[in-house]
């Protein structure tokens, strides 16, 4: 298992670079000027000539992507244009909010989807499989942005149920710094106040966000639940006499979840990537708005430690979800 690990490091790391790279090139070939973005709209020639000297605009390219590449290595992403405070720590105080939210989402999606695949495939082309079938259609063609729009103006606006926008209340101070996730920070400080405020605050910006991972997830689950239940093993428990209820939810389950836990993986790094529209909608503080501030006022130095940030949470998961294989089907284990 050391072994595999180290091998999946190894192999992580020339993706990163590639990402780092790309991501690199690609801002240095769009039109926008991040120096005339510095300098401000009335800014002469001279001043804008200034700050690309001084920020480094002007040497070859190479040369500003091995110094990016030293900084990185350091920790040292620079300053932002927009804030004017270092990166990383924009980013740290950010993530938090993105990494709650994308969880809160993927728990909801998980714990509702997997048990819908198993049902449909259980009452494979009844009346209940047929609905699933439509609904998880439904889930995965629905935008995200037109979603959170429409649950906005119903439950916000109209019924007023639930919070508009925001983390917590403007003016609400959060709660002590533990985590940074404020559910779990409210637990911790027994403010159960502000654990029900924050979990209001997120309940629409995190359906919002699981909706086309709910309904992929129900599919992959059903998909692998509908070819485990062929196998021969499953008729020889049925024969031998164990109960259809533990056949089912233990047996089968667990030998069709492997494709399914895969998907999780993968959706736990799309979450984190796709979660820019649905912040930005809902004005959650997170990484995801973050990003588009960046893109509009051209401030590169914070689109490349995003996409960094974002390209390792990626490769994480997907060496977790390796060790979650292995750890579901020993037949893994034994080939790492």
């Amino acid at each position: 298992m050391t072994r595999f690990l180290l091998r999946r490091l190894l192999l992580a790391l020339p993706a990163l670079l590639g990402l780092l790279v790309l991501t690199f090139v690609l801002l240095r070939v769009v039109p926008s000027d991040p120096s005339t973005a510095l300098a401000g709209e009335n800014a002469t020639p001279e001043q804008i000539a200034a700050i690309r000297k001084a920020y480094g605009f002007d040497q070859p390219l190479w040369r500003q992507f091995v110094v990016y590449v030293g900084q990185v290595l350091t920790g040292d992403f620079g300053n932002s244009i927009f804030t004017e405070q270092p990166v990383l720590g924009d980013i740290t105080r950010r993530l938090p909010a993105t990494v709650e939210l994308v969880l809160a989402a993927l728990l909801f999606a998980t714990g509702v989807g997997i048990p819908l695949g198993v049902l449909a495939a259980v009452y494979y082309n009844s009346s209940f499989d047929h609905a699933v079938r439509i609904v998880t259609v439904g889930g995965l063609a629905i935008a995200p942005f037109w979603f959170a729009i429409i649950l906005q103006l119903v439950f916000a606006m109209d019924l007023d149920w639930l919070p508009l926008r925001g983390r917590i209340p403007v003016g609400m101070p959060p709660p002590p710094t533990v985590t940074g996730l404020y559910l779990i920070d409210s637990l911790v400080a027994g403010r159960f106040d502000l654990l029900t405020t924050a979990a209001r605050h997120m309940l629409l910006p995190a359906f919002t966000l699981s909706l086309g991972s709910l309904a992929s997830i129900t599919r992959f689950t059903r998909a692998g639940m509908l070819e485990t239940l062929q196998k021969d093993f499953v008729a020889y428990e049925k024969a031998a006499g164990y109960p259809e209820r533990r056949v089912i939810w233990v047996y089968v389950l667990r030998n069709s979840l492997v494709a399914t836990t895969t998907q999780i993986g993968l959706l736990f790094g799309a979450l984190i990537a796709g979660a820019v529209a649905v912040e930005t909608i809902y004005d959650w503080p997170g990484i995801g708005s973050y990003a588009v501030q960046a893109i509009l006022t051209s401030d590169y130095k914070a689109i490349l430690a995003v996409t960094l940030v974002v390209g390792v949470i990626y490769a994480a998961v997907n060496i977790a979800v390796d060790i979650v294989h292995a750890l579901l089907d020993p037949r893994v284990a034994e080939q790492l």
